[in-house]
């Protein structure tokens, strides 16, 4: 199995795993949440390790080991992206999984399992044509200002979604034309996302326009920006005034 299929099987089998959890009916509020992210880590870390023994791995709920960042190759997973969105019955949440070499995000797979799909590097949608007016993506509870102005500049609509990979995903399908964040994240937010997102031939980078780069000794990301390539002129300037 590759590295991109191994990462599309293994977050598809651990958002099964948590819409069980989620319709059993046993768990809810902070305890479904909590039941989730805990069934959903320890299958997802015991898989990777059995099937690549000789890679890092950081996830969200694992306690981190810094000896990974001397390691080429780690795999870096977020169990449940959007627990809020899970615990409320949303289907604006999400599985990642990617794997990031020399810091590179190369792999990756982002499942939804609410909307009963996985979206994978290794054959991601084609682009669709922009949407009129272009719509950005913001959170639905914490909506950036930079992002806010940004829209303005550009006359761009608002569209409030839940989780990160949720959101990133929304552009990779054509829902969405810019997702803008600077309210900080971790790499276990973004590495999959990125990873689909520029197999699908987006614009994925730093608000600064540089690489986010993984695999760091402090996993904490300020910013974030996934587009569509020909938008990135204008939304640099947009942020620059």
């Amino acid at each position: 199995m590759t590295d991109d299929e191994l990462a599309a099987y293994l977050a598809t089998e651990a958002g099964r795993l948590l819409l069980e959890i989620q319709q059993s009916g046993q768990f809810a509020g902070q305890e479904l949440g909590d039941e989730g992210d805990r069934v959903a880590n320890s299958y997802l870390c015991a898989a990777l390790r059995t099937a690549r023994p000789d890679d890092a791995l950081l996830s969200e709920e694992e306690k981190d080991c810094l000896s990974r960042c001397s390691v080429s190759r780690v795999w870096i997973v977020d169990p449940l992206d959007g627990t809020r969105e899970y615990r409320e019955g949303r289907d604006d949440w999400a599985v990642h999984v990617a794997l990031a070499i020399d810091g590179v995000p190369t792999a990756g797979a982002v499942a939804l399992p609410g909307m009963g799909t996985t979206l994978s590097s290794a054959s991601p949608p084609p682009l669709s044509a922009p949407n009129e007016p272009l719509k950005m993506l913001v959170s639905r509870t914490r909506p950036a200002a930079e992002a806010i102005a940004v829209a303005e500049k550009l006359g761009a609509e608002l569209l409030p979604m839940g989780s990160a990979g949720a959101k990133a995903m929304a552009v990779v399908r054509g829902e969405a034309d810019i997702y803008l964040h600077t309210g900080g994240q971790y790499e276990w937010d973004n590495c999959a996302p990125i990873a689909v997102a520029q197999a699908a031939g987006l614009h994925c980078s730093r608000i600064d326009g540089t690489p986010v780069r993984y695999n760091n000794p402090d996993p904490y990301l300020p910013d974030l920006l996934i587009c569509r390539t020909e938008l990135v002129p204008a939304i640099m300037a947009a942020l620059a005034a």
